[in-house]
């Protein structure tokens, strides 16, 4: 299966659920106008493409010629590139470079490649017993050589420290995504995994981590993908795709934050 057939199913992703954290309008909002994306969102793809399907890479993306457009010759090559490769993603060669050294660096360290050594963009679907809503993941990497099933995902960052880490771990929803392909993972296999993290970093020397994620952070995890997908099934059974001001239409409070409050106290 490929990525835009993947992203055309319509059972409901990590990406889309944690929308919600924002509200279920702003879900709602996405859902109907994905937009492009973003250039760090594209480095991301590129990344991930380059370091997981380096055979199909050139399928997907190409890769601008450093022509001068102001002048003939440079407008009739960049005439003769837009027409050779219609339907890809055009990246700078700049940013193919970054995300070749990175890939060189991820391979660099052993232990990743051992890691890494499985079937890689695998989807997985599977039915959420409590409020009937398809969900669905696709793994970077499932490897299975060891006694337990292990989820790798590959993640790109400035700063791949363990603490540093961690923080990004927090605010964009990894453990929510950890458990959330965990439970897809061992309803598909019935075997529950291990979720591992691979990080490299963006500039040089592109450092590399490894960081698998404990059980209090899936215990976290999975209560955050209860929550969003028991809101997810109540804005779909309602129609009330609320706001801010919450699903019962009610006035915040304003309020400083505790730290500060003792101050004032």
């Amino acid at each position: 299966m490929t990525e835009a057939e993947y992203r055309r199913h319509p059972a409901v992703s990590r990406s889309e659920l944690w929308r919600l954290h924002e509200s279920p309008e702003k879900f709602r909002y996405y859902q109907e106008h994905p937009g492009e994306p973003t250039p760090a969102l594209l480095f991301g793809q590129v990344f991930h493409k380059l370091a997981l399907e380096p055979e199909t890479f050139h399928e997907e993306f190409a890769v601008a010629p450093e022509v001068d457009r102001r002048t003939r010759d440079g407008k009739l090559q960049w005439e003769a590139y837009l027409e050779d490769t219609q339907g890809k993603a055009s990246i700078p060669a700049d940013m193919m470079a970054q995300a070749q050294a990175m890939r060189e660096a991820l391979y660099a360290v052993p232990f990743a490649r051992k890691l890494l050594d499985g079937p890689r963009e695998l989807p997985f679907f599977w039915t959420d017993t409590q409020t009937g809503e398809g969900c669905k993941c696709r793994v970077d990497c499932l490897n299975t050589r060891y006694s337990r099933p292990i989820i790798v995902d590959l993640k790109s960052a400035a700063d791949a420290g363990t603490d540093s880490f961690t923080r990004d771990a927090i605010r964009y929803g990894y453990d929510f995504q950890a458990a959330m392909y965990q439970e897809g993972v061992e309803r598909n296999i019935r075997q529950r995994p291990t979720f591992v993290f691979i990080v490299v970093e963006k500039d040089p020397p592109y450092a590399v981590n490894i960081l698998q994620a404990d059980e209090l952070l899936l215990r976290r995890g999975r209560t955050l993908y209860r929550e969003f997908l028991d809101i997810y099934h109540d804005c779909k059974t309602t129609g009330n795709w609320y706001g801010y001001l919450g699903k019962h239409n009610q006035i915040n409070n304003l309020a400083l934050p505790s730290w500060l409050a003792k101050e004032i106290t």
